[in-house]
């Protein structure tokens, strides 16, 4: 069953709003070059850049992603550049700042999308050789400890950015907030894992027979 089917939207219309919101993103970025805000600039452009990662693979190695994970991508995307927005109606906060709430529902999304690349890359591995083997409580095991791994290389990454952007007197690109903070980015990164575990795996099936399917056509 896919995305379109099980909420009722065609895919049609999952590639308007897909298209709706890169449009939105390109305007975000204008904003921040606009502004010289360069956390603006960079998270959007980095976020419009991942959301044509899908039709570049599609060209370039044939893997075509369907259009609900396309969305799926792009709103996580979209979320985060949005939020970096520093609003008139928030007191020109931005949502990051002045919405408790929204990091953490950008940190689950964005981590969802890291725990489907690594469910659909070890499916397609498994069952490419017969050396790898994941039940499902495996599974789901590998999943959690993968975002987890994930989520604490980014904090790194967040602390190292802030820290180069500081010495060179440049705006914020990436922002920590201290260790409380760093504890609840992790805990909802793991909550992102756990809805893919539980809910998403379904949806990335077909991705994963492309991997394979990819990786027995190299090896001839």
């Amino acid at each position: 069953m896919s995305f379109h089917t099980s909420v009722h939207i065609s895919a049609h219309r999952e590639g308007q709003l897909v298209r709706l919101l890169q449009g939105a993103m390109v305007g975000i970025l204008v904003i921040g070059l606009w502004q010289g805000n360069a956390g603006i600039a960079v998270n959007a452009s980095v976020g419009l850049l991942v959301t044509f990662l899908p039709p570049f693979f599609e060209r370039n190695y044939r893997i075509t992603l369907n259009v609900g994970i396309v969305l799926w991508i792009t709103v996580a995307m979209f979320l985060h550049a949005f939020g970096t927005l520093s609003l008139p109606a928030l007191g020109f906060l931005s949502l990051y700042k002045s919405t408790w709430w929204w990091d953490h529902v950008t940190r689950a999304l964005s981590s969802s999308i890291v725990a489907g690349v690594a469910y659909a890359a070890i499916r397609a591995l498994e069952e490419h050789t017969e050396y790898i083997v994941m039940p499902p409580k495996f599974m789901f095991v590998y999943l959690l400890l993968f975002v987890m791994a994930f989520g604490v290389i980014w904090e790194l990454i967040e602390f190292y950015v802030a820290a180069v952007s500081n010495l060179l007197g440049i705006g914020k690109v990436l922002t920590q907030y201290g260790l409380d903070d760093t504890i609840l980015d992790l805990f909802y990164n793991t909550i992102g894992g756990l809805l893919v575990a539980i809910f998403g795996t379904a949806h990335l099936t077909d991705l994963s027979d492309q991997l394979r399917m990819r990786m027995e056509s190299e090896n001839r």
